[in-house]
C-alpha cells in the first residue's frame, strides 16, 4: 500500500461529526508521531448568508456533509491511523477494509480548496415563488402578498400585493418580509 507521494484522500464520517473527527485525527497524528505522513485535515466549508424570519445572519455550511479531506502519504501506518480514528467509517473510493483508497485528482482538490476559500459569500434563500409572505418593514408594512420573483444575488424579492383592487408588484429586501404559517 506504499505510495510515497502526498495526496488528498476523502474519508467518510458519521454525519455531524466532521469537526470532531478532524480534532481526533489531528491529535492522533501528534500522539502517534505521524506528522511526516499525515499533513492536513480539512472540513470544507463555505460562508453563506441565511435569511430566516426576516433575520439575516452569516453561517458556515459544510460543503460535503459526512466527509473530511486528509492530505497524506498513503502507507500501511498512515492508513491505519486514519482508518481507526473514532468517527471515521472508511476511505471513499476503497472497495473493502483492506483495499487501497483512491486519491482525489489534483483538479478536484483545487476546485474544493478554491470553493472553501472563496471570497464570494452565497445567500441561502428561505423563500419560494408563490409563497405567501407579510411585509414587516417599510411603507408597505403589514401588507400580505405572494412571492413572484427571487433575486438571491441582490437579496430582494418581488412580491405581488393587492392595492386598489389590483395586483401590484413591490420589490423588498429579504429582511423586510416574513413567512406566513
Amino acid at each position: 500500500m506504499e505510495n510515497l507521494e502526498k495526496q488528498w484522500y476523502v474519508i467518510h464520517t458519521y454525519s455531524g461529526y466532521e469537526n470532531k473527527v478532524k480534532q481526533n485525527l489531528e491529535s492522533r497524528v501528534q500522539t502517534m508521531g505521524m506528522e511526516d505522513k499525515i499533513f492536513r485535515v480539512m472540513v470544507p466549508t463555505e460562508e453563506e448568508w441565511e435569511v430566516k424570519n426576516g433575520k439575516k445572519r452569516l453561517v458556515q455550511r459544510k460543503v460535503f456533509p459526512g466527509y473530511v479531506l486528509v492530505e497524506m502519504i498513503m502507507t500501511d501506518d498512515s492508513w491505519y491511523v486514519v482508518r481507526n480514528t473514532p468517527g471515521v467509517t472508511g476511505f471513499v473510493g476503497s472497495a473493502g477494509g483492506g483495499s487501497k483508497p483512491v486519491p482525489l485528482m489534483p483538479s478536484e482538490v483545487r476546485a474544493i480548496l478554491r470553493q472553501s476559500g472563496s471570497e464570494e459569500i452565497k445567500t441561502r434563500v428561505d423563500f419560494t415563488v408563490g409563497e405567501v409572505v407579510r411585509i414587516v418593514d417599510g411603507p408597505f408594512a403589514d401588507m400580505i402578498g405572494s412571492v413572484e420573483e427571487i433575486h438571491a444575488d441582490q437579496q430582494k424579492l418581488r412580491v405581488l400585493v393587492s392595492m386598489f383592487g389590483r395586483e401590484t408588484p413591490l420589490e423588498v429586501d429579504f429582511t423586510q418580509v416574513e413567512k406566513l404559517t
